[in-house]
C-alpha cells in the first residue's frame, strides 16, 4: 500500500537517499558523471536539515510530500511559490520530484503529481510550472502525460562546467484537482 503524506523531520535522512538515488539514476549521460559520483547523502542531509529548520510554517514555504511503501520513504516531492523573474501571483512550482529507481513505473510517481497538484491547488496556486533537463525524455514524457505542456521557457543551465540546459512545463489548476489529466494506475 503507498501511503502519500507531509515530510517529518525523521524523513529527512530517507528523502536525502532518494534525492542523491534519483538524481544519479536519472541524470547518467545529462550530467558530468563526476558531479554525480561525488553526490552524498550526508551532505544533502545537512541542506535538506537547514531548509527544513528555516522554512518551516512561513508563508510561501516549501511543501514536501513523501511516498510511503511498507514503512519506507521510497518517493519525494516539494512544491512552494514559483522562483521565475516572470512568475504571476498565482504561480506555483514543482521544485522536485523524485522517486528511488527499483520504484519507477509502478505509480509512485503518478500519486506523488496528483497529491502535490491537490497540495498546491489547495495552497490556492493557479498554475504549476516545473523546469526539466531538456534531454531527460522520460521526465519529460511523465509530465506531459501528466497534462504539463512547454511554456516557452528556457534556461542555459551549466553544471559543473557542462551545458544542461533546461526547459520549462507549465500546467492550469482549478479547485482542489488538476485540470490536466494526471493518471493514478499502477
Amino acid at each position: 500500500m503507498l501511503l502519500i503524506r507531509d515530510m517529518t523531520e525523521r524523513d529527512l535522512r530517507a528523502v536525502s537517499a532518494v534525492r542523491v538515488r534519483g538524481w544519479q539514476a536519472a541524470y547518467t549521460g545529462l550530467l558530468p558523471q563526476a558531479t554525480l559520483d561525488a553526490m552524498s547523502v550526508e551532505e544533502d542531509v545537512a541542506r535538506r536539515r537547514e531548509i527544513f529548520a528555516h522554512g518551516r510554517g512561513t508563508t510561501g514555504a516549501p511543501a514536501d510530500l513523501v511516498a510511503e511503501r511498507d514503512g519506507e520513504v521510497i518517493g519525494w516531492a516539494c512544491t512552494g511559490p514559483c522562483r521565475d523573474a516572470d512568475a504571476g501571483p498565482g504561480d506555483g512550482e514543482l521544485y522536485a520530484l523524485y522517486v528511488l529507481p527499483e520504484h519507477l513505473s509502478t505509480g509512485t510517481g503518478r500519486a506523488l503529481l496528483a497529491a502535490s497538484l491537490a497540495h498546491a491547488a489547495d495552497r490556492g496556486f493557479s498554475a504549476l510550472r516545473l523546469w526539466v533537463l531538456e534531454g531527460n525524455a522520460r521526465a519529460r514524457r511523465f509530465y506531459e502525460i501528466a497534462g504539463f505542456t512547454p511554456d516557452g521557457g528556457r534556461d542555459p543551465n551549466v553544471v559543473d562546467g557542462a551545458p544542461a540546459p533546461e526547459v520549462r512545463y507549465a500546467l492550469r489548476l482549478s479547485g482542489t484537482a488538476p485540470a490536466g489529466p494526471v493518471p493514478l494506475g499502477p
